[in-house]
This record gives structure tokens, sequence and C-alpha cells, in this order.
């Protein structure tokens, strides 16, 4: 690590488009941060084709008495005219047969065209005509108290869709799963979220789609998330083109600079993600990073929390050289770091 120097310019990140997704044969959108507010009612009845019930069909675990295998119900959000259909990982990931049921009834086998454990996302694809793909918003316009409508085949009850109407309670909220994964920047709403729920579309009042339902915390009244579109935007983009997501990673154990954090350590910044933890042999090691160090910038991203890191990870690849701007003992120092691939 050296002295002060100004970033270099980084190549442009992953690129994705605000409406539906780039290249995926449907039409651009341009999104109107003013759009007009539309009732609930017209929401539900401008998204609802867009919902697709997931049925997966599951391995089965030992003896079982009953002739049929075990199933689990989800929810996806169609995203082109050619199938792509985006979803919860955990909702297709131990399937052997996946089928997805349109609004209309009609009911097509489903393929995974790839998976994302560490953002709980998974795009499948079906071979169906006349989809009508659900618009996508952009949630760094998001703001806490602004109204949302979940929509998702919540306990797969026959009928359609259950709808849940709330708020955005909280942004920028991170869980960790049962795959010992840790999802950031997440949405959290008072919509009610049931199981079934999962892959399924929070939207604004626009009827746009601005996170994917993702979970519910067990015991909790009130609490469920979704993963924000534009994070979620990125990774199927990725899946779409390569079946996999390929991001840089730094060897590092994150967590965000808090007020109280930075008095215990005499810092004078606010912002930024302190390093819990440094993992020896990997990129954060090479480049000289130590426990207490805070980043505050990669390339040219300022790095204010660990959402906004896992971002510019997601949209760098291993082998990138990026500037590194740290905070240590509270001094400036910056250095070099070059993104290597996920060990494993």
């Amino acid at each position: 690590m050296t002295a002060a120097a100004s970033p270099t310019q980084e190549p442009d990140p992953v690129m994705v488009i605000e409406g539906t997704l780039s290249g995926s044969g449907a039409a651009v959108v341009s999104l109107n941060p003013a759009a007009a507010e539309l009732t609930t009612v017209d929401v539900v009845k401008i998204l609802k084709p867009s919902i697709v019930q997931i049925v997966s069909e599951l391995a089965a675990m030992g003896f079982s008495n009953s002739a049929l295998p075990p199933t689990g119900v989800g929810t996806g959000v169609i995203l082109d005219q050619q199938g792509h259909i985006l979803t919860n990982n955990h909702v297709v990931e131990d399937a052997q047969r996946l089928t997805v049921t349109l609004e209309n009834g009609e009911s097509f086998p489903a393929q995974i065209v790839g998976r994302d454990d560490i953002t709980d996302l998974a795009v499948i694809r079906i071979q169906a005509d006349g989809l009508q793909p659900a618009k996508l918003g952009v949630s760094a316009e998001v703001e806490v108290g602004q109204d949302v409508i979940a929509i998702g085949h919540a306990l797969g009850l026959p009928g359609g869709p259950t709808v849940s109407k709330g708020v955005v309670s909280a942004l920028e909220r991170s869980i960790n799963t049962e795959q010992n994964n840790t999802i950031v920047d997440l949405i959290q709403t008072d919509a009610s979220i049931n199981p079934g729920n999962s892959g399924g579309a929070l939207a604004n009042t626009a009827a746009e789609v601005i996170g994917i339902n993702t979970a519910i915390i067990q015991g909790g009244q009130g609490i469920g998330f979704a993963i924000n579109i534009d994070d979620a935007k990125v990774v199927a983009r990725q899946l779409m083109d390569q079946g996999f997501v390929r991001r840089g990673f730094l060897g590092i154990t994150p967590i965000n600079l808090t007020p109280g954090i930075a008095n215990q350590l005499g810092l004078d910044i606010t912002e930024g993600v302190i390093l819990a933890r440094v993992i020896q042999g990997t990129a954060a090691a090479e480049a000289d990073l130590q426990v207490n160090d805070v980043i505050v910038r990669l390339g040219n991203e300022s790095i204010g929390n660990t959402g906004e890191l896992s971002k510019f990870l997601i949209a760098h690849q291993p082998g990138e050289t990026v500037d590194i701007v740290i905070i240590r003992n509270d001094r400036e120092v910056v250095g070099k770091l070059t993104l290597r691939d996920r060990p494993g």
C-alpha cells in the first residue's frame, strides 16, 4: 500500500438497462421516476400475467409410503418473451423436475438456465408463446415508507397468486441463509411474504418490480425481505449469458462501519466496510490488507457499506486489477488489488 493517488478508470461494469433485461428480445422500457401511482387493483392486473407458479419435484430421501415424489412450490417473474423466468435459487436447486403454470392455467416443463446460491437467485426457461414480461424498476430509487405490493403463490393455494400490501420498512438489510451465505442490500417490508411467495415480485405503485421476494424471519411478524432488482438484473444477465455468476473475490469478512465502531477505533469517518477478517492466500492478503482496515473506495466506486461492496464484486471479474482506498489508523492509504476467483 502506498500514499494516496488518484484512482484509474475501471472497465465499465456489466451493463443492465432499465425495464426488461438487455438482449432478452423484449422491448427496452424507459422508466419515468415520476411515474403516476396506480391503485393496487391496477398494479395486480398489470403484473399478474407476468407472475408464474413453479412446482419442483424433489428427489425422494430414504423410504416413503407415498407413491408421489415430494414437491415444493414457489413463484417466478417472467423476464422476456423467450421464456426466461427469474426466481429464487432455493426454489429450484434440488428439483429433479420443474413445472411452470401461467396465469391462464397453462403448464409447461422448465429447465434451469443458471443458479447463484450467493444471491439466492436462479433463471429457468420454458418454451411458450405470448408471454408477458414484467416491467423491472430501479431499486436505487426506493425509499423507506413507500407503498409496495407483494405478489406470489403463497402456500401453493389454488386460484392464482396471493396479493399483499405494505411499505418498505428498511433498506440495506442483510440476512444469513441456510447455505451459510450472507445476502446483502435487501429490501425489508411488512407486506406478508409466506412460503410459496419465494421468487415472486415486490412491486411499487407504478407496477414495476423493485425486488424479488426471498425470505421471512421465522417468528417475526411483518418482517419479510426481497432481493433488490438492481442486483437481480446483473445476476440474471450473467445467468442468461453463461449459466453462472463469476464475481471478484477479496477473501475478507466485511462488516458495515458504524458510528460506534468508528468511535471505538478513533476514526473520523462513519461510512465504509471494515475488515473483521482477512483470509491468507487471497486477493486481500496479497494487497496487504489488515484487520480493522476500512475500505472506502474500489476503482471508481465509493464503498459505503457491504451492499455497495457486493455490487462492485458482481460487476467486476476475477483478474481485474483495481485501485483500492482504505483508512488505516485514521490515515488514507491507496494501493492496487487484483481480484481473484472464489476458491472451490
